[in-house]
């Protein structure tokens, strides 16, 4: 079948793909329109995929995706550490997912937008 547009330009659409995976790693959870969050879910359980595999190879890889964004981090102690988006992904994110084989993400309807009727989800990681 392929890929949904977007109406946007490649460029454009691997931009904003790159902004909203970074953010839900980030966040861990965002609000976006349903065919946005449909997309974004098989370039998210991709990166964390690589984020499992935890090799070199596998950190450059989503090194080229991901952006280099910092992050709060608060450990068990309750101290807060400042890392990178990337790293986050390595050390918090993919660990939780050792025993899962996929399905990473759930998207939540949450009904329609308020100026343009188009359908709001909330996309989360599990």
């Amino acid at each position: 079948m392929g890929y949904r547009k977007l109406g946007r330009t490649s460029s454009q659409r691997k931009a904003m793909l790159r902004d909203l995976a970074t953010d839900l790693i980030v966040h861990e959870r965002i609000q976006t329109t349903e065919a946005r969050a449909k997309e974004l879910r098989s370039v998210v359980e991709k990166m964390i995929t690589l984020g499992k595999r935890g090799d070199l190879h596998a950190r450059r890889q989503v090194a080229q995706f991901i952006r280099r964004e910092l992050v709060m981090v608060t450990d068990e102690e309750g101290n807060e550490t400042k890392i990178f988006a990337i790293q986050k992904l390595f050390d918090n994110v993919a660990p939780r997912y050792t025993e899962r084989q996929g399905g990473y993400t759930r998207i939540m309807k949450m009904g329609p937008r308020r100026g343009d009727g188009a359908p709001v989800v909330v996309i989360e990681l599990v």
